[in-house]
């Protein structure tokens, strides 16, 4: 299936984000440019990686610096042969975890663990509301801020609203739960690509949101919001991968992992750096 960075909709959101997108073949190819020193050329999880495209692409924007994630292992030895190096950093979660959503409801729910069937159960009351309007964008935005630390990023409205714009109709889902007196204690984004995968793109919490155990309901929706667009597959968008250990992953993948699914492997970002001055 195609990853949702090769879609249309992704190409659009990273054009509102201030990248330059080249479609070519099916692939898309961001170029960020750069005062002076040129530009970087980024292609994330392509079907195909086509060097020769990627070298005029970069020899056209004067790019210091080409990122390709590979989408499968068998295109690691081409990225070495080709002067790729392989980052300490990748860019994009480099081990996920994915559910079936062909199979009956019932079905998916019954590889859910034990503390992930009475989390749900304990959060079935709780009031769950979407937000897709500009004013609600920003309701669910100011909501967010007040859920985290001050040193958390959280996305500005025009962000959100441009992931909306980007992911319309029912390519995307914003959701938040609330209290009893009406305020946010958490909230999920959910967007799927037009081939058929839905991903659990952002969340965020406050601490009445983790005691309700609200996080859980919110995950189910969005798999539920998933499986009802007809997507085949449920992906969590990252968990720890001790190849590229971060400790801070480990807690938010004891709670993906809560919900089954099968766990499945990049292999990685390589990058090659290039002398742009020559190109002009």
């Amino acid at each position: 299936m195609i990853d949702i960075r090769q879609s249309k909709n992704y190409a659009n959101y990273l054009s509102s984000l201030g990248w330059k997108v080249e479609r070519i073949k099916e692939v898309n190819y961001f170029i960020r440019k750069f005062p002076i020193i040129g530009s970087v050329l980024k292609i994330q999880r392509p079907e195909e990686i086509n060097f020769k495209i990627t070298e005029q692409l970069a020899k056209k924007h004067h790019a210091f610096q080409i990122i390709i994630e590979p989408k499968d292992t068998n295109d690691e030895l081409r990225m070495v042969n080709y002067g790729f190096k392989l980052s300490r950093n990748p860019y994009l979660p480099t081990k996920s975890l994915q559910i079936d959503l062909t199979k009956p409801t019932k079905q998916i729910t019954a590889n859910f663990k034990k503390d992930a069937r009475y989390a749900i159960r304990k959060g079935s009351g709780l009031v769950i509301k979407e937000y897709s309007t500009r004013s609600g964008l920003k309701t669910f935005r100011e909501g967010w801020r007040k859920c985290v630390n001050f040193n958390r990023y959280v996305p500005s409205v025009d962000q959100l609203i441009n992931l909306r714009k980007s992911f319309p109709s029912n390519n995307s889902i914003f959701l938040a739960s609330h209290n009893m007196f009406g305020s946010i204690i958490g909230g999920a984004i959910f967007t799927r690509s037009s081939h058929d995968i839905g991903y659990y793109w952002q969340a965020f919490t406050n601490k009445e949101g983790r005691t309700s155990l609200s996080q859980y309901s919110l995950l189910y929706q969005g798999i539920l919001w998933a499986k009802k667009q007809g997507c085949k597959v449920f992906d969590f968008e990252g968990i720890f991968d001790p190849r590229f250990p971060n400790k801070g992953w480990l807690g938010f993948t004891h709670f993906k992992k809560s919900f089954g699914g099968h766990e499945v492997e990049y292999p990685g970002c390589y990058i090659k750096f290039r002398f742009p001055y020559f190109d002009r």
